[in-house]
């Protein structure tokens, strides 16, 4: 079967850089909409060049530019929106193109992370979630293909910290648990996000669905975490509970931005925002069910390269 013509909006970020590699990898003809300063920006350059050289196609443009996303969209078959969730709320012309265009078969809007429908923190994220449920809502009502990737958390984004904020490294002397330490969270590393996403593309199971992904040894609670940890370093560490009640105080009295590290610890590890409903059930797929020869990075595998 000929592989679908992928568009990447994002492409100079973490997870835009290993969507458009992926995309190579998986033999797809591989489009990225980059802004223009994004060339004369060193990191961004260098990430370009690599992709240049790679084979990707550079077009310039932006979300805020409707006549450079006219033309991209005219391309290819498939767009996938990888910028960051300040900026989720640009992709509004962009859905109205793809669905004034009707020639695209898949839309992967910019989520990338917890599913918005399914916390419940709305009280505490000033809309983080919220906004990514809008332009779910958005993409349905102009009956536009998609999938929506639920990947939880990255693991660069809290296991380096092993889920402490304001840390940088694991802690090896004493370590802070939320509420009892037994409600399970996820974490998927970047690279791996990207290939799961890149195998839903032209795939008939996954239209119109969120693609979760719950992968086998990567879903712990914060006691099962520090137990690996300990296990690695050979030594036992003093644990702080800190109740949910407490949590929720420190949250209400950090002011914004500063408290959505703990917004997000409250919602992937009090909560259990992650893991309290039944995939399936709830209308979507699992990622590695369906892509079973899909290698990943396990936990415990991340825990090693911090040792």
């Amino acid at each position: 079967m000929e592989k679908s013509k992928v568009l990447i909006i994002g492409a100079t970020g973490n997870l835009g850089h290993h969507l458009a590699e992926c995309s190579l990898r998986f033999s797809h003809p591989t489009f990225a909409l980059v802004r223009a300063s994004a060339f004369s920006d060193p990191l961004k350059s260098q990430k370009l060049h690599s992709l240049s050289n790679a084979g990707v196609t550079l077009l310039t443009g932006s979300l805020e530019d409707e006549a450079s996303l006219v033309e991209a969209v005219k391309l290819v078959d498939i767009v996938i929106c990888a910028v960051a969730t300040k900026d989720v709320m640009l992709q509004k012309p962009l859905i109205r193109i793809i669905a004034e265009s009707g020639r695209i078969k898949r839309f992967v809007p910019a989520e990338f992370g917890c599913d918005p429908d399914k916390t419940r923190v709305s009280d505490l994220d000033h809309d983080f979630y919220s906004k990514k449920s809008e332009i779910r809502r958005l993409i349905e009502a102009q009956g536009i293909p998609y999938t929506s990737i639920s990947c939880n958390f990255y693991m660069s984004l809290f296991l380096p910290s092993l889920l402490q904020p304001g840390r940088s490294s694991p802690p090896r002397d004493k370590v802070t648990i939320f509420g009892h330490g037994n409600v399970k969270g996820v974490f998927v590393k970047g690279k791996d996000v990207a290939a799961f996403t890149i195998k839903t593309v032209d795939d008939p199971r996954t239209l119109n669905k969120v693609l979760y992904l719950r992968p086998p040894g990567n879903v712990y609670s914060m006691n099962e975490l520090v137990q690996i940890w300990e296990s690695k370093i050979g030594k036992k560490l003093e644990r702080v509970f800190v109740s949910e009640q407490e949590l929720l105080q420190r949250i209400h009295e950090t002011p914004y931005p500063d408290r959505m590290e703990m917004v997000f610890i409250y919602s992937g590890f009090v909560k259990g925002d992650h893991t309290y409903f039944d995939i399936e059930s709830s209308g979507g797929v699992e990622g590695t069910k369906l892509y079973p020869e899909l290698k990943y990075t396990t936990i415990s595998e991340y825990l090693d390269t911090l040792v």
